[in-house]
């Protein structure tokens, strides 16, 4: 295989299934090594049992870092990773599973070792990694809340963390890369999202991860973005039934296989000088975010009073546009 990524070393959290297993693919049309990390847990991030849609028993899932299979040999046991692993390796591709935890430091430590031992170089992360608790915020208990910020945030934190201070390390050393990160929002991070509170500020933070690392890695030859995807998942089909449904016939918009191609450009050589943006991104769609900026003003030039800051504000506020609603709303 040979394309824009050739030679290139992706590592793809959440790889198992739905967007994740799309971009391993993609990647490995695109001529890339790939590790693809998935835990291997149900919807909501529990361990995944015989009954669990999608989700085939797997005896003895760990929940501690994975150790890699040698490239060339099927990956054991029948995990999610190693399926995808499997089916790259079929179409004559590179792949090899890893089934940590990546919201563990030992979890993205071993991520990140395990592309190097077995490739010798890292270039890409694509940190896609999540599950959903969703609850109303009345009903939103404090572990739901915790499990969905560690997952998401967390689980993108860490593997950036460790890949960083590798290509860091190589900065040092001489050899600067050309490295690249993509972090996974949502439009929920964007907007919100209805009965998602917990999900919606764990992207939201990502967003904002994301433009920190992308100022602070630059001096390291490391390219950071973020997608805000909208595409058929375990995540999606069933809180999104209607939208998300397969048409019978014609282009379907949601697959997870749109959004792949967009994915797969920021992660390689080929968009350099593309960095601290967010694409909103689905079925034939590209959008860029343009995000917070400085809307109409008013300086007094002293401290306002309650009443005068209400009336100012509420002046200020006939000169923008509404907000944009919150999803299901």
């Amino acid at each position: 295989m040979s394309g824009i990524c050739d030679g290139r070393v992706v590592v793809v959290t959440g790889a198992g299934r739905g967007l994740g297993r799309a971009h391993a693919h993609a990647y490995a049309a695109e001529g890339a090594r790939l590790v693809v990390n998935d835990l291997g847990v149900s919807l909501d991030g529990t361990p995944a049992t015989p009954d669990t849609p999608d989700t085939p028993a797997t005896p003895d899932t760990p929940a501690h870092p994975g150790t890699p299979d040698t490239p060339g040999t099927p990956a054991t046991p029948d995990t999610p990773a190693a399926r995808v692993v499997q089916e790259i390796r079929a179409a004559g591709g590179e792949a090899i599973a890893h089934t940590g935890d990546i919201a563990t430091t030992e979890g993205a430590a071993s991520l990140i070792h395990t592309a190097l031992q077995t490739y010798g170089r890292l270039d890409t992360l694509v940190n896609n990694a999540g599950f959903l608790r969703d609850r109303m915020l009345v009903n939103l208990d404090e572990d739901d809340w915790d499990a969905v910020v560690r997952v998401h945030l967390k689980g993108h934190f860490l593997p950036l963390r460790h890949a960083a201070a590798h290509w860091r390390a190589e900065t040092k050393a001489g050899r600067t890369p050309v490295a690249r990160i993509v972090n996974t929002g949502s439009g929920a991070g964007l907007l919100g999202s209805l009965g998602q509170g917990n999900y919606s500020a764990a992207k939201a933070g990502i967003i904002g991860l994301t433009l920190v690392a992308a100022a602070e890695l630059a001096r390291y030859g490391v390219q950071v973005n973020a997608i805000a995807p909208a595409a058929r998942t375990r995540m999606t089909e069933r809180a999104f039934a209607d939208t998300m449904a397969a048409p019978g016939t014609g282009f379907d918009a949601m697959a997870p296989d749109n959004v792949s191609p967009l994915v797969v450009w920021l992660g390689s050589a080929a968009s350099e000088g593309v960095t601290g943006r967010v694409f909103e991104t689905e079925g034939g769609r590209i959008t860029v975010m343009e995000g917070w900026h400085p809307g109409p003003t008013a300086d007094k030039g002293t401290r306002w009073t309650p009443a005068e800051a209400g009336d100012t504000a509420r002046a200020l506020l006939t000169r923008t546009p509404p907000p944009r609603p919150v999803y299901g709303t």
